[in-house]
């Protein structure tokens, strides 16, 4: 393959304001106000697969918002990948925390991406890694370099758990038949410790609600002689964890799969610095399940958090009131083998079982997914390890995730097709955050690297 860098370096400026004006559309899934906002993205993916070189592409309309669909079709006999990305984003809040507009994009240099980084929300986590690929398409249509066929399937409801995706999946199979799905909505360990993720956590979320009397009450009045929700709420989330940050719902971890000595030995040999990793969160110590280390709890073992509580008076002042109910948003990440929705009816049955009779509680499933391992030992792996040994000049190491792409176990069901990760992030770029951002080096990187993996996979497939 013809060298990729004086492509690069040639349109580098004209790539970076590409991705700098997809990044000014606010693509919020999560919230109806920027509906139109979503839909515009998806007309701009759209024409971006086209002016790259893709033969067709067309917005394929759902229950929710659109999917993307292109495709290059070279030669029926030659191997398909099929690229997944999204287009939708996170909803920025809050907003004061950012130290630049969310939605205006500006370059700045950091210690860690000292010749700039992107912020903006939706830079790294997904349209920069999206766009990686569509930039990566146009150097092997523009230099006739291609060497096999490529299909996008860009999507609108990542960020809200791809409710409408599972139903395209299965009503277009053969359009979207491939010999593998290509990835990059994950990371590496750093920027001189290339990897690729080969485990993803699953997914369960809930939100929870307390109702105590028929109204909110004076609390001088009510104040110990009925139930507070907030009071109950905080007990019965306090009780979902043991002394020990063990989970406490029964049946949980029925299913969690130990890893071996030997496994977690492996695993232990990624660099890593924990004073580092305190002070990048300027925090003083590390918190999790007993008998696990940093890099273990975030990755092979499942966790439950709240994300968001609320109830109650929280305006300026005092209300001496007792609220007539008590909210929570949690999450629940899992490993491989455990089924989400075997996990959601647990923890509803768990949960109702530690309410006092003075309240009623609801639990509301808002969606999941389940984690999923790719196997090392295929021809994509070994592609996309070659192609980062070109790049980086170094084997990148194998890497179980912490996240979740609940949609990749979807894929495999319906498509029969493996998925490689090939994330180009950073732990510090601050996805779901404020002062998200995505290094111009990574950015570029991974559209350097990309080409490198179509080359070997295709070579490996004769």
């Amino acid at each position: 393959m013809q060298d990729i860098s004086e492509y690069l370096v040639k349109n580098k400026e004209r790539f970076i304001n590409e991705l700098i004006q997809l990044l000014k559309i606010p693509s919020v899934s999560a919230d109806p106000a920027y509906s139109q906002d979503v839909i515009n993205a998806s007309e701009a993916v759209k024409t971006s697969l086209l002016e790259a070189g893709c033969d067709t592409a067309e917005i394929c309309e759902t229950n929710g918002y659109p999917i993307v669909y292109g495709e290059k079709i070279i030669n029926p006999e030659l191997p398909t990948i099929l690229v997944y990305g999204h287009y939708d984003v996170q909803p920025a809040d809050p907003i004061d925390l950012w130290n630049s507009p969310p939605f205006e994009p500006v370059i700045k240099t950091t210690d860690i991406h000292p010749e700039g980084a992107i912020f903006a929300r939706g830079a790294c986590d997904d349209k920069g890694q999206m766009y990686m690929h569509v930039k990566a398409l146009e150097f092997m249509v523009k230099t006739n370099q291609l060497p096999c066929n490529v299909k996008f399937m860009i999507e609108g409801e990542e960020e809200v758990g791809s409710e409408n995706l599972g139903t395209f999946v299965a009503e277009n199979k053969e359009k979207l038949a491939n010999d593998i799905i290509l990835i990059s909505d994950t990371g590496m360990i750093g920027n001189n410790v290339p990897s690729i993720t080969t485990g993803l956590r699953g997914l369960s979320y809930v939100e929870v609600e307390v109702t105590g009397a028929n109204r909110d009450l004076h609390s001088g009045l009510y104040g110990g002689a009925v139930a507070n929700p907030i009071n109950v709420l905080t007990k019965m989330i306090a009780a979902l964890h043991d002394e020990n940050n063990h989970i406490t719902i029964p049946g949980f971890y029925d299913k969690v799969e130990e890893l071996s000595t030997e496994e977690r030995a492996e695993m232990a040999k990624a660099p890593f610095s924990l004073e580092n990793y305190k002070k990048a969160l300027n925090i003083k110590a590390v918190y999790g399940e007993k008998g696990y280390t940093t890099n273990e709890r975030n990755s092979i073992r499942p966790t439950l958090d709240v994300n968001g509580i609320w109830g109650g008076y929280i305006g300026a002042g005092a209300k001496t009131v007792i609220a007539s109910k008590a909210y929570a948003k949690i999450s629940m990440r899992l490993v491989p083998h455990q089924d989400w929705k075997e996990i959601t009816e647990l923890f509803k049955t768990h949960f109702e079982s530690l309410a006092p009779e003075g309240v009623t509680v609801k639990v509301t499933p808002h969606h999941g997914g389940q984690g999923y391992v790719t196997p090392i030992d295929n021809n994509a792996y070994k592609a996309a390890s070659k192609a980062y040994e070109t790049t980086f000049g170094k084997t990148p190491i194998p890497q179980r995730s912490g996240g979740s792409i609940p949609i990749v176990s979807l894929f495999e069901k319906e498509l029969k097709s493996k998925t490689i990760l090939m994330g180009f992030g950073l732990d510090s770029d601050a996805i779901h955050s404020p002062n998200e951002h995505f290094g111009v080096w990574n950015y570029l990187k991974g559209i350097e690297t990309i080409p490198y993996f179509y080359q070997y996979f295709a070579e490996l497939s004769e």
